[in-house]
């Protein structure tokens, strides 16, 4: 059975940590509801693609429009089995909602899984929700994240009921480790191939 899933998402968060779980979350079968704060349903954020290109930080390039499917002033984090924080520069500035800051901490409070990458633990550390935990983030954010009382670990990290990794390449390692944590069961048929 499907979960409930919210994902927290702002102008020119990563694109690819919004679409790919977004979607994949969708594809095995849960229901998400991508929110952001002063905004409704259908209404769109801007995202960013962040390259690596050998450079001492990534590059960042314009994204796409990702439209909203729910309207966060609107929703109960107690109606959510998960929540997704992606990355990007997003957390920057959504770490300073009492609505973002109030509905992370929900989710550590209730021990609901929350699956977080890149710069999504900013809003994690801005929540004061991770204290004692062992995790990973963008490395640019470790010491912001040891500050606030985890212990750094490289590379994609479960801890209770937080999955924590550095960027999009972690996603395969990254979204298997969150939906074994959300106890999802997928089933892998067989592919019949096509006659010549």
């Amino acid at each position: 059975m499907g979960k409930d899933i919210l994902m927290i998402v702002g102008d020119f968060g990563e694109d690819y940590e919004i679409m790919v779980p977004f979607q994949a979350l969708q594809m095995v079968g849960h229901d998400v509801d991508a929110v952001c704060p002063e905004r409704e349903a259908g209404d769109a954020c801007k995202t960013a693609i962040h390259d690596f290109r050998g450079d001492q930080t990534y590059l960042e390039e314009r994204g796409h429009n990702f439209e909203l499917n729910a309207t966060m002033a609107e929703i109960d984090p107690s109606d959510y089995d998960a929540l997704v924080v992606p990355g990007g520069r997003a957390p920057e500035y959504l770490r300073n909602y009492d609505v973002v800051i109030e509905t992370v901490q929900h989710f550590f409070e209730t021990d609901k899984p929350v699956a977080s990458i890149c710069h999504g633990p900013q809003i994690l550390a801005a929540a004061g929700v991770l204290d004692g935990y062992e995790m990973t983030a963008y490395p640019a954010v470790q010491a912001e994240v040891e500050a606030a009382g985890c212990s750094w670990v490289d590379g994609v990290t479960r801890d209770r009921n937080l999955v924590t990794g550095q960027a999009w390449p972690d996603h395969p390692e990254w979204l298997a480790e969150f939906l074994d944590l959300l106890g999802t069961d997928i089933e892998h048929g067989a592919v019949a191939a096509a006659d010549d």
